[in-house]
């Protein structure tokens, strides 16, 4: 972690996914966020474009296909499998098309093992979890898929430093044992804790010493587990937090990991002033004790959630109310 605490992140990016098209999106995320980009992700294309299926397609030596019951592993890349890449291929021309001569933190976002194991399903229709050899594959045709996916993007665009996001909305229920089965009835038993830290720990080396971010919108996120597994930051729906994590963010900041506190809505309502989107990010500092200093040091704004929901106006609001949000923190600490 030592070479991720002198890593510069920017104040405020977003989490990954944006209504509207491929041009469209990049110019956005690169106009508002001129010192940390993202590679907007659009599902709302259909299968393929989604969460899992945009990660299916960077799977290495596997491949899925959509069934009725959701994303399926095959014997061959199918349509759905070229489709997902050549979305893929698509948003990586409109962003490289706005990021000429960029230098600076980049971050690209990929669904994480767990997640992907959660709900991806076996040739039989129950989900890869059910299976340790086949999470086991899994993890490993991701890794490889991310190490040819971060190689193109260095390849197109040369001066950005990459930060590599994983997607663990599942990654509590996971570890709880609250997967259902495909039949509804039951769950999957929980998986061990220290598999699961492992796998992470395995799928952070993919990006050397690069910055890894897990993202999850989900309630209980597992603050301690992801440091010890190598995440320099994790990034969180920050009106989910209780009491109850202020032991393992406080534990987190004074370690060195960054916190990507999403604090904007994800979807249409209204906004509060930027300084009153923060409010609570500077609550919670002063009932830790932490420095104010450390503030602009250790959190990056984002919306809460993905924003593939969202009108493209709305989605510009909520992108442009961040960053003036981290301006606040940074300005204004107290």
């Amino acid at each position: 972690m030592s070479e991720n605490s002198q890593f510069r992140f920017g104040g405020a990016t977003g989490v990954g996914s944006m209504p509207g098209g491929a041009r469209e999106a990049a110019k956005t995320v690169t106009g508002t966020f001129e010192d940390f980009p993202f590679l907007p992700e659009l599902p709302a294309r259909g299968p393929g474009a989604d969460m899992i299926g945009r990660t299916a397609g960077l799977l290495v030596e596997l491949y899925a296909r959509v069934e009725p019951s959701g994303w399926r592993i095959g014997d061959r890349p199918g349509r759905d499998t070229k489709r997902a890449r050549s979305w893929l291929g698509e948003d990586l021309d409109a962003l490289e098309e706005f990021t000429q001569d960029y230098e600076g933190p980049l971050k690209v976002q990929a669904v994480g093992p767990w997640t992907l194991a959660a709900n991806l399903e076996l040739r039989g229709g129950e989900a890869a979890l059910s299976d340790p050899g086949a999470c086991r594959d899994l993890a490993a045709s991701l890794a490889e898929g991310l190490r040819e996916h971060l190689a193109e993007v260095r390849r197109r665009i040369p001066g950005a430093q990459l930060v590599l996001q994983l997607d663990e909305p599942s990654l509590t229920a996971v570890l709880r044992g609250r997967v259902r089965t495909a039949s509804g009835y039951r769950t999957h038993r929980a998986v061990d804790r220290q598999v699961v830290e492992q796998t992470l720990r395995d799928l952070a080396g993919v990006h050397g010493a690069g910055p890894v971010v897990v993202h999850s919108c989900a309630p209980d996120v597992p603050f301690a587990l992801l440091r010890r597994a190598g995440a320099a930051a994790v990034s969180f729906d920050f009106s989910l937090l209780t009491e109850r994590d202020d032991d393992a963010i406080g534990e987190a900041v004074e370690a060195g990991t960054r916190l990507f506190t999403g604090v904007v809505p994800g979807t249409e309502g209204p906004l509060s002033d930027p300084a009153g989107s923060v409010m609570g990010v500077r609550t919670l500092w002063r009932r830790l004790g932490l420095s104010p200093g450390l503030l602009a040091e250790a959190v990056t704004v984002t919306p809460a959630c993905g924003l593939a929901g969202a009108s493209p106006g709305y989605a510009r609001t909520a992108l442009a109310h961040c960053a003036r949000a981290a301006r606040s923190l940074a300005d204004n600490p107290e």
